[in-house]
């Protein structure tokens, strides 16, 4: 039997805690993953207002809830073998402690440790619109071996509802993991039919 693959999850407190649900959610469904969350403080107060989640609600999708505070945590570790770690959504704050190697709680400490044993780490930043230190502290990021990857909406699939949309970067996410998605059609072209500008 194969050993389930290990990611982490990561909410911080940036508008979108919907897009930290939908991915445990896809997650679950998927089978053979085991999830490890970490929610920031101000990332609960995101879910209690946009989502109406409170713990007792986000628990049954986590493996395991670990504490913020809880920086002896499995997933502190380079040893604890996780696959990859997505922060979704991943606010300014954190996005700045991830590129200035601020290991100051758990969710952090996580990813820094991505970023030191070279696994996968996505970060789905969050802000509009970005100042010159929003923009560097990604490219910092990025320099360090992290992906970033806002959630944008992609009009050419037409959805139908935010659900759509939410599920549009989710399925992205999937992609980044090497995971399969049944949430996204895939991109298969312009027909002649349906380019205005016909066959080039």
């Amino acid at each position: 039997m194969a050993e389930a693959r290990r990611i982490i999850v990561g909410i911080s407190g940036a508008s979108g805690a919907v897009y930290g649900v939908r991915l445990l959610q896809a997650l679950r469904q998927a089978g053979g993953v085991q999830t490890h969350v970490v929610v920031s403080n101000p990332g609960w107060l995101t879910l209690r207002h946009e989502l109406n989640m409170e713990r007792a609600d986000l628990q049954p999708l986590a493996d395991q809830l670990h504490a913020l505070e809880d920086i002896g945590a499995s997933i502190a570790s380079g040893s604890f073998a996780a696959h990859a770690m997505v922060i979704a959504p991943c606010s300014m704050r954190t996005l700045a402690a991830i590129a200035h190697g601020l290991s100051d709680n758990l969710l952090t400490r996580a990813a820094d440790v991505m970023l030191k044993e070279r696994r996968r780490l996505l970060l789905l930043t969050r802000e509009s619109p970005l100042h010159l230190g929003h923009l560097r502290n990604m490219v910092s990021a990025t320099e360090q071996g992290a992906i970033c990857c806002p959630p944008m909406p992609a009009f050419y699939q037409r959805p139908a509802s935010v659900d759509d949309i939410v599920d549009h970067s989710i399925a992205r996410v999937l992609d980044l993991l090497d995971m399969p998605q049944p949430l996204a059609r895939r991109w298969a072209g312009l027909t002649p039919a349906a380019d205005p500008q016909g066959a080039a």
